[in-house]
């Protein structure tokens, strides 16, 4: 079930309504936002990742994507590798988070009234999964996003500068930032590329 183009053009904002709070175990806490240049070791990391979850998961499992800047060779980023999970409810915690737990993964964010978003981290490489159901459009942005970077080295390069921008703009205030504050930050360029790539695709006027 693929969702409509007026879903996937849709740019979604994961703030949580009033009084809701994402957090499982607290929020997190400003830290040193540290970019590193391509590691070409990051595809290896995403399959021990992805060994990882298929073995937790087995069947369950019926889409899992390296996304984000660590799935784009040449592209700086966080040394984070960021997956994308679909399970068939992710509302359902029970279906899947107890065996990932089992796993070594860690429950840090749930958000239903985003996509149902829930995200589980691991240590070793470090990793963010986030757990999506059937049909979301975020996973199509997001693996329409690192395709259209692949392809456009113009894009690729300002994306790559906004990163660095946003990281020493982080690491300029006391105690850094946040991972949200960084995303928040490089935002304005994120949006523009995906409106440009929405339009190249015939999705936009």
């Amino acid at each position: 079930m693929r969702p409509t183009n007026e879903e996937i053009t849709r740019h979604y904002f994961d703030d949580p309504p009033p009084g809701a709070d994402p957090w499982v175990d607290g929020p997190s806490q400003p830290y040193e936002i540290v970019v590193t240049e391509y590691d070409a070791r990051w595809p290896a990391d995403f399959a021990r990742v992805e060994g990882a979850i298929r073995d937790a998961l087995g069947e369950r499992v019926l889409e899992l994507h390296h996304v984000g800047s660590t799935s784009v060779a040449g592209l700086p980023a966080k040394p984070v590798i960021d997956v994308d999970l679909v399970v068939a409810d992710p509302a359902d915690e029970a279906s899947y988070l107890p065996e990932l737990e089992a796993a070594g993964f860690v429950h840090t964010i749930r958000e239903p009234w985003w996509h149902e978003h829930r995200l589980v981290t691991y240590a070793d490489p470090v990793a963010y999964v986030h757990v999506f159901g059937p049909g979301c459009p975020e996973v199509v942005r997001h693996l329409m996003f690192q395709a259209w970077l692949r392809d456009h080295p113009d894009d690729l390069a300002a994306y790559a500068d906004a990163k660095r921008t946003a990281a020493a703009a982080m690491n300029a205030r006391p105690g850094g930032g946040t991972g949200m504050d960084y995303n928040r930050h490089k935002e304005p360029v994120v949006l523009a590329i995906y409106d440009r790539m929405f339009r190249a695709h015939g999705l936009l006027p």
